[in-house]
């Protein structure tokens, strides 16, 4: 694959990079660059995570190794899971299982936390992290937790968790730090402490989050986004078809296509990973329809020629097409999933 291809596929449907220079610079240079996309194992997976797994497939296919890191002492310095630890990495096995079953090919690494954090050249990048930051920058980027910066006041472990994450990007030695928006606080403290220290910049490599179906048409899209916390507002890889439409049946769908939740989920998932959304609706009320651009999809919605309910109902089918190889690999391999489900969701 040219440069150009390989470049295509990494920035395709990112929200930004930072900054596509150093990024074709890198493609220039290495043929196998590195990337590291981390989670905190705590919960079900949902299908915002849909996004990230096609990023990292992009990647894999442009000829970059892919790290994907469980955070597992990040996730019980966040009290998830109960903050037992026990837990949380079995939670890691079943998001390991999530990655595969979403088409992520089994050459990706998978990292834990605890696989680090034994060594003192670990901890020497932290205190160094720590000294070239101040606590203000580092309590602000506490939102990367999804906790606010005043959260640092009830336990002092949270205001490790910003530069432990940054410690993470230089200890891995990664080129290319990828997430979701929210994490990007995270990604640009690690640019600033390597201008400071002299370390390799990552480049930094953004995604959008997909919306909760609660909706949240006026707030940050961060506080808006599809969280496991809220079970009726997220679809899980593990939920049947008819969760899917009940669900899809419930979201929020206003007739302003501005932070509308449905619409939300064929701009980012459904078009990107399946190419069409079709509607299947009775002759009544103008037949099956097919929708290749999202443009098309916001006129017809607009105009009101196609309902609110017809368009909850294509997003459901498309969501359960996108769930049939997750359900099909969780049937052959159900015990990590079944042991999350033991497990109490704290947060």
């Amino acid at each position: 694959m040219d440069l150009e291809g390989r470049l295509e596929l990494i920035t395709r449907d990112a929200l930004e990079i930072v900054t596509v220079d150093e990024l074709k610079a890198l493609l220039e240079t290495r043929s196998a660059p590195t990337a590291y996309i981390g989670y905190e194992p705590s919960g079900f997976v949902h299908a915002g995570q849909m996004i990230t797994a096609s990023k990292v497939v992009d990647m894999q296919k442009a000829g970059v190794e892919v790290t994907v890191f469980m955070a597992d002492w990040h996730a019980m310095i966040n009290d998830k899971l109960g903050a037992d630890i026990d837990s949380i990495r079995a939670c890691g096995e079943y998001m390991h299982d999530c990655f595969l079953a979403l088409g992520v090919d089994d050459s990706a690494k998978f990292v834990y936390a605890t696989d680090l954090i034994s060594g003192p050249e670990y901890w020497e990048k932290f205190i160094r992290i720590c000294k070239a930051s101040s606590l203000t920058r580092l309590k602000r980027a506490m939102t990367i937790m999804g906790r606010a910066e005043d959260e640092a006041d009830i336990d002092a472990s949270k205001i490790m968790y910003p530069p432990m994450q940054v410690a993470d990007i230089f200890h891995l030695d990664v080129d290319i730090a990828y997430a979701g928006m929210d994490q990007r606080r995270a990604h640009m403290l690690a640019r600033d402490v390597a201008d400071k220290l002299r370390w390799k910049k990552p480049v930094a490599l953004h995604t959008p989050l997909l919306m909760s179906l609660g909706g949240g048409a006026r707030m940050d899209p961060v506080e808006a986004k599809m969280s496991k916390s809220s079970p009726d507002s997220a679809v899980f890889m593990h939920d049947g078809p008819e969760d899917v439409k009940r669900k899809l049946k419930n979201a929020f769908c206003p007739p302003e296509t501005e932070g509308n939740p449905v619409l939300d989920t064929i701009r980012l998932l459904v078009l990107p990973q399946l190419g069409r959304l079709k509607v299947d609706r009775s002759a009544k009320y103008g037949g099956p329809v097919e929708f290749e651009t999202f443009d098309d999809v916001v006129e017809a919605y607009s105009s009101k020629s196609l309902h609110p309910m017809d368009l909850k109902s294509g997003v459901a089918d498309a969501i359960n097409t996108l769930l049939e190889p997750v359900r099909a690999y969780f049937e052959s391999h159900p015990g990590n999933l079944e042991r999350v489900k033991s497990l109490s969701i704290t947060r």
